[in-house]
């Protein structure tokens, strides 16, 4: 129980439903839709579709998704990559024989098809119960009428508006400037968009006039897009991965996602005695970072399309991990890892719903960098992700750009299972931390017995290409043993990243938490 004389967030509890996610509209949009009959997956999906107008500079329809749930009465974990895919004329050695290292990020080049509507389609149509037009029509309204800036928003738009061009500053910007927190910001072209989609369904988003809008735009900037790209991309159903930490299973969506790297670490961190350590201290947080320097060192070797990776089981293997563990000096901080050609450290939004069946969604939705690729069309001025700038272009990786293929993700989303049963679906918000971050909760949640608010709430570390950032929650005596350690210490400007979770109780009670770090909240009813 959290010390009432100090700020912090009481968790909210229900048995009908909960939403949590990182704005309150959304959650409440995804309440509305389960007391109008809608179950968990179309409350998600309302909900994740109208943050890409409450938080643009994260989402988007222009973005991809990844999707975890179960159907009633099951507590078989089901997966949906609903991640775009390279143009078919992508091409790694056409873009080194131009001179560049990595992919361009705020590029044309970078710009894979979005995969995320067709997904929200797909789910709706096989999942849900109301129908697409019902889970669109309150983003149409908001995308009209539009909707109020946020605070943790519009700190974010002010550092991620530079990389806006062309059509996408008519779009994104407010006369021509950053709105303040309080301005309202409307979109009025992506509601045309959304009416379509809910009237035609994914292939008004995917042939005609609106996929003729976005080829014509990304043709104009040098991309090779067609509209066979766009009209050929279609959402997989895709197994599953986990693994265990005592008494729990982590599970996590399988590549193109980094979901591996979250079970790696974890498997590394299971051969310490975390729960010996202070939950706030040196050791773990160092042990932590070592942990995470080398899954994410794996992660840059091996991860990709799954089509494309050949040592998905290696990273899953506990021998691995034991191998790896091995390698770390309790006392000594290592070198970080190789530098790798593929960007990774971004933000994302993430939204898990719980309905009165228990089903349950988590939900992760993107568009990759701040803004994406700053690139948005001509017409609709729907703004393209930049996943590409995932690839790389170095040749024979696995991860290398190629037509058709998908590239290498960060976002995640996860569930926990306890004893076969689902307990509880959550995501971690924060780029490249998130794998990270999927490890920290679950310990904080199993080694140190906290609740799930309690479990968001804690103050967070990361070793994130040789800087250790280590939030303003920690004291300063552990930065500077830290620092004694040989870690680059720093107090990150933003805070590391955010994360939402609900909690399916054995007392039938659902217990919703949501990340202060975001402008979010969970809601229950």
């Amino acid at each position: 129980m959290r010390d009432f004389h100090q700020p912090g967030r009481s968790a909210v509890l229900a048995t009908n439903g909960i939403c949590a996610t990182s704005h309150p509209l959304a959650a409440k949009t995804a309440i509305d839709i389960l007391e109008r009959g809608g179950n968990a997956m179309d409350a998600a999906i309302a909900g994740a579709v109208l943050l890409g107008i409450c938080e643009p500079q994260m989402t988007g329809i222009g973005g991809d998704c990844f999707v975890l749930y179960n159907r009633p009465g099951e507590d078989e974990v089901r997966a949906m990559n609903g991640s775009g895919r390279a143009p078919a004329g992508a091409s790694a050695a056409t873009l080194r024989a131009e001179g560049h290292a990595v992919v361009p990020p705020y590029s044309a080049h970078a710009v894979t098809v979005p995969g995320a509507i067709d997904a929200f389609c797909h789910l709706s149509e096989t999942e849900g119960k109301l129908g697409i037009d019902a889970l669109l029509a309150p983003t149409i309204h908001y995308a009209e009428t539009g909707v109020p800036v946020a605070p943790r928003v519009a700190f974010d738009w002010s550092s991620d508006a530079e990389v806006l061009q062309g059509a996408a500053r008519d779009a994104y910007l407010v006369n021509g400037q950053v709105p303040k927190v309080g301005q309202v910001f409307s979109v009025p072209g992506q509601a045309e968009v959304l009416r379509r989609v809910a009237k035609d369904g994914r292939d008004a988003f995917y042939t005609g006039e609106i996929a003729e809008d976005m080829v014509q735009t990304l043709r104009a900037l040098g991309g090779t897009h067609t509209v066979e790209d766009f009209a050929a991309t279609r959402c997989d159903s895709v197994t599953p991965i986990s693994g265990g930490y005592k008494d729990v299973e982590l599970v996590e969506h399988p590549p193109n996602g980094q979901g591996a790297t979250a079970i790696l670490i974890m498997n590394i961190l299971s051969q310490f005695d975390i729960a010996g350590m202070e939950p706030f201290g040196t050791a773990r947080a160092h042990i932590e970072a070592e942990a995470a320097k080398l899954g994410y060192d794996a992660r840059n070797r091996f991860l990709a399309d799954l089509d494309h990776m050949s040592r998905l089981e290696h990273m899953l293997s506990m021998d691995t991990a034991k191998k790896l563990a091995a390698l770390i000096d309790p006392r000594r901080a290592m070198e970080a890892p190789a530098a790798v050609s593929e960007a990774v450290h971004k933000d994302t939004i993430y939204i898990t719903v719980v309905d009165r069946d228990r089903m349950a969604v988590s939900l992760i939705y993107s568009i990759f960098h701040g803004f994406g690729s700053g690139i948005a069309s001509d017409k609709f001025g729907i703004l393209m992700q930049n996943r590409g700038a995932g690839f790389t272009l170095e040749e024979g990786h696995a991860n290398e750009m190629a037509g058709g293929k998908r590239p290498m993700h960060t976002i995640i989303p996860a569930m926990l299972r306890e004893g076969g049963k689902i307990t509880m679906p959550f995501g971690v918000m924060g780029g490249q931390y998130q794998p990270n971050g999927h490890a920290r909760v679950v310990s904080n949640i199993v080694d140190f017995g906290m609740d799930p608010q309690t479990a968001l709430d804690a103050p967070r570390a990361f070793s994130d290409a040789g800087n250790m950032k280590v939030e303003r929650g920690y004291s300063d005596t552990v930065r500077q043993e830290l620092a004694d350690m040989g870690h680059a210490v720093t107090i990150p400007d933003t805070p590391i990243g955010g994360a939402q979770a609900i909690r399916i109780r054995a007392d039938g009670v659902l217990e919703g938490a949501s990340d202060p770090r975001k402008d979010g909240c969970a809601l229950g009813y």
